[in-house]
């Protein structure tokens, strides 16, 4: 039997491993558990012996995606059977889970760069206008999913550890100022008003956040996030495919990353190309 002791002595070391693995400051540790930084210092100091309570076990397995027993030391294994994640999985997006588990997955990537390929406009940069016109034919409750879910990632992005990385076609940008496509029966005022929103954002966040815009005419890409290391989602309108595999992964990052190659817009230049576009 294991004495108090020794399940605090692994503790103290399993904190110490999972913030060398960001190479994150006790504060910047703290601050993403959701933990006081006072009771953290407690933790992880040698002559206290304190144990967190279970709640605080909790949050800091559920920010590190690990199990409580791996963090007392009581396995080896940081998931458990039940925990481990199947390679691809479905999550559907036709209600208010889908803004929760978005907002689980950017917590869980804090730290890590996330690379976000947006179906039509970013979400977090778009106006509420542009939101209500985008899913008038929805339910008000995916509305306001949607609406929250647009919040909660501006929120984040706003955070100073955050880097997020987004691409997209500049000629998306283009037909929106114009009014056409999707957007043709938006009023003008409202297009004015976006690309006003969106301009002031790019300039407000870079460089903690960069949009880059490639030429539609020379690539495509589907939808898709990577959140960090820890997982990616690919949008196909009512649902996600989500993927664990670490290879999977990869080659969907480094896919992101050669369309950031090819850009011809860098994000140094982003707020300043928005600003330009004429409205008509």
């Amino acid at each position: 039997m294991r004495d108090k002791r020794e399940i605090v002595e692994d503790f103290r070391a399993r904190l110490r491993q999972l913030m060398g693995r960001r190479g994150e400051s006790p504060s910047a540790f703290a601050r993403r558990c959701g933990l006081d930084r006072s009771a953290l210092s407690q933790f992880l100091d040698a002559n206290a012996g304190r144990l967190p309570r279970a709640e605080t076990l909790y949050a800091i397995a559920a920010a590190e995606s690990v199990s409580i027993d791996w963090l007392l030391g009581l396995s080896q294994s940081e998931r458990t059977v039940g925990e481990v994640a199947p390679v691809v999985s479905i999550e559907t997006a036709a209600d208010g889970i889908s803004s929760s588990r978005l907002s689980e997955w950017h917590r869980e990537a804090i730290g890590y760069k996330i690379r976000y390929v947006p179906a039509t406009l970013p979400d977090l940069l778009r106006t509420e206008a542009v939101l209500n016109y985008e899913f008038r034919a929805e339910e008000q409750e995916l509305l306001d999913a949607k609406a929250g879910q647009a919040r909660l990632q501006l929120d984040y992005s706003r955070r100073p550890e955050t880097d997020m990385e987004i691409v997209m076609p500049y000629q998306r940008l283009y037909t929106f100022a114009a009014g056409a496509g999707i957007w043709s029966a938006l009023p003008r005022g409202a297009r004015v008003a976006q690309l006003e929103h969106m301009a002031a954002l790019l300039d407000e966040l870079y460089p903690t956040l960069r949009l880059f815009l490639f030429d539609g005419l020379k690539s495509y890409s589907a939808p898709f996030t990577v959140f960090g290391p820890k997982r990616a989602a690919v949008y196909l309108g009512e649902m996600y495919l989500v993927i664990n595999s670490v290879d999977q992964i990869r080659e969907l990052a480094a896919r992101f990353d050669r369309l950031i190659r090819i850009a011809t817009v860098s994000a140094d230049r982003a707020a300043a190309f928005v600003q330009q576009l004429k409205v008509t």
